[in-house]
């Protein structure tokens, strides 16, 4: 199990760290999408979620301290699907149904980044191949 659990956590974090590296190499660009819808101090927050994913990414990849990386992937993923996905705004029905897409998509992340959490927090410490057992705890 333990080996299923370490495939399945390196599988769900590769999103998340192609993106951080993305947001963190590609600023400006990024900057200037989180900008056109919305987000104030754009730079500051590209920067900031390309942190969270890849410190969140890291976390839940090798065990460290997993719990609190998979709370802190479901923030962003809540966060981004809130703040750049609002397709309930959208007038083109090409655009609404993108933004849709990819607002369904990071609440989907986002509740499974919950779910990690719960399992981390509950059975951690008695999960192999973890760097530390969690830093909450879940009776």
């Amino acid at each position: 199990m333990d080996v299923l659990v370490l495939i399945g956590r390196i599988l769900f974090v590769l999103l998340f760290t192609v993106s951080a590296v993305g947001h963190l190499t590609k600023t400006k660009a990024m900057a200037g999408y989180t900008a056109s819808r919305g987000v104030p101090m754009a730079t500051a927050a590209t920067l900031l979620s390309g942190f969270v994913m890849l410190v969140g990414a890291i976390s839940v990849g090798v065990g460290l301290w997993a719990d609190i990386g998979a709370l802190a992937l479901a923030a962003f993923c809540f966060s981004a699907a809130v703040l750049m996905h609002g397709f309930w705004g959208e007038k083109e029905p090409q655009a609404r149904q993108m933004e849709q897409v990819n607002f369904f998509k990071d609440t989907a992340l986002g509740g499974a980044a919950l779910i990690l959490f719960a399992f981390f927090a509950f059975a951690g410490h008695e999960l192999g191949l973890m760097v530390t057992g969690p830093l909450l705890s879940i009776s």
